[in-house]
């Protein structure tokens, strides 16, 4: 979402000379690129206004230590001072409400209520907490249908009644309901308007009242610019939320929403969505943010992600069969597998340092292909075949080539990567680093 206001900022950070002191002139140039960057990226103007200022109140003659450069010591400023403007992390609070602890999920219509609400069950589920969902959505087609199947996807208790019923009476038989079930966490998902309106307001006012919730959480769609901002501070004046969710931070948004949002309501953000994936969420940290915005890389999130994908005891088993040479293409389709289900690989690589300005030079879309391409090719082989590609004769590399809808060149070209890949192992095993100078005999 930020690979634009990113490439900006590091563009504008390159052009610093490498004095020893930042010049009254050096900063006026840099904050002037840098308050264009923020204002196309759809930042408030009064945002933009207090975040330049106070960055040029730091920056202005402040002595760049020896292990920095000008152009790096602005990027330290900047990024302690976008912390600040994002705020500290929130965290859900269930201080001083009974169980089941309610959370209330309000937004405009098509911001990801619903899908939020099955992401946010399981999250909670996977806290150690029992979540249990109620659908309050009787206004949009569908709403109530796409609850439930969402509920049964993913194991979790629910209640509804459908679409005639009022949405304060169904909400209250489904407290009732998720005290019976021994729930923790009781889920609302009201009803959302295409805008604020005094109608959708009142009726969630009259569920605030009834409902008593630790928690109104405004569902933001992060691609709806500045337009979020006004829309947080009219659900805030009315119901007063607790907190926000950004959805759709991986797409092609420019980002201003979750930097403008806090500063203007003084609301936390609490959580991003960042999938369409079930488990494409995750909780709101400034600090990561900041980084991902500066083309700092968050490593910190991507540990966490493969912390999720990889199970450590399989992770044991594969370095002993890579210390042993007994590393397949069925275990090479099964990592394949876990790295894409950590996220897009375009995302990923923003996440790594150094790594955001190389996004824009690979095509992530044949990147994909690619990857689909070699895991058909592999899924079209036998075990045997799998587990001893020495077996892959022509009329073999035939028939797998016609089951994966590719040429024989390409499962040739599989091969050949995955041999190549498994005489590097075997050179590393032996502490040889080819191509790689004064490395070649590394003690082991």
């Amino acid at each position: 979402m930020f690979e634009s206001l990113s490439n900006r900022l590091q563009d504008v950070f390159d052009r610093l000379g490498s004095s020893g002191r930042l010049t009254e002139k050096d900063v006026d140039v840099v904050m002037r690129e840098v308050r264009m960057a923020l204002l196309e990226a759809d930042v408030a103007l009064p945002v933009v206004k207090d975040f330049v200022k106070r960055v040029k109140e730091r920056a202005i003659g402040a002595e760049v230590t020896k292990s920095l450069k000008p152009g790096q010591m602005v990027v330290k400023i900047v990024h302690e001072e976008l912390i600040e403007t994002l705020g500290e992390p929130g965290r859900l609070s269930f201080s001083g409400s009974t169980k089941p602890h309610v959370i209330m999920l309000v937004g405009l219509q098509g911001s990801g209520k619903t899908t939020t609400a099955a992401k946010l069950a399981t999250y909670l589920r996977r806290d150690g907490r029992q979540p249990f969902m109620i659908a309050a959505d009787t206004y949009r087609p569908a709403a109530v249908d796409q609850l439930v199947t969402l509920a049964k996807q993913i194991n979790v208790p629910y209640y509804e009644e459908g679409t005639q019923a009022r949405p304060v009476d169904i909400v209250a038989r489904g407290l009732k309901a998720a005290q019976e079930a021994n729930a923790g966490v009781a889920i609302i998902d009201t009803a959302g308007r295409l805008q604020i309106d005094d109608t959708l307001m009142t009726e969630l006012e009259q569920i605030k009242q009834r409902t008593k919730p630790a928690e109104v959480l405004l569902v933001a769609d992060s691609m709806t610019g500045q337009e979020a901002v006004n829309i947080a501070q009219g659900f805030n004046e009315r119901v007063g939320i607790t907190g926000m969710i950004l959805t759709k931070i991986d797409g092609d948004a420019r980002g201003g929403a979750a930097i403008s949002m806090r500063a203007v309501t003084g609301v936390p953000i609490k959580f991003l969505g960042t999938s369409e994936k079930i488990d494409g969420f995750e909780d709101f940290h400034p600090d990561r943010l900041a980084s991902r915005i500066l083309g700092m890389g968050d490593v910190l999130t991507l540990i966490e992600r493969a912390e999720e994908s990889f199970d450590e005891r399989e992770a044991l088993k594969l370095q002993e069969k890579l210390m042993k040479n007994q590393f397949t293409l069925q275990d090479f389709l099964e990592q394949l597998r876990k790295v894409r289900t950590m996220g897009p690989l375009g995302q990923l690589m923003g996440m790594i340092p150094g790594m955001s300005r190389l996004q824009d030079q690979i095509d992530q879309d044949e990147m994909e292909k690619s990857l689909k391409k070699v895991e058909a090719i592999i899924c079209s082989m036998t075990a045997a075949e799998r587990n001893n590609p020495k077996v892959l004769n022509a009329s073999r590399k035939k028939r797998i080539a016609a089951g994966s809808g590719v040429e024989v060149r390409d499962v040739n070209q599989v091969i050949k990567q995955f041999r190549d890949m498994q005489k590097l192992m075997s050179q590393m095993r032996k502490g040889r680093f080819p191509g790689i100078p004064g490395m070649s005999g590394f003690p082991r």
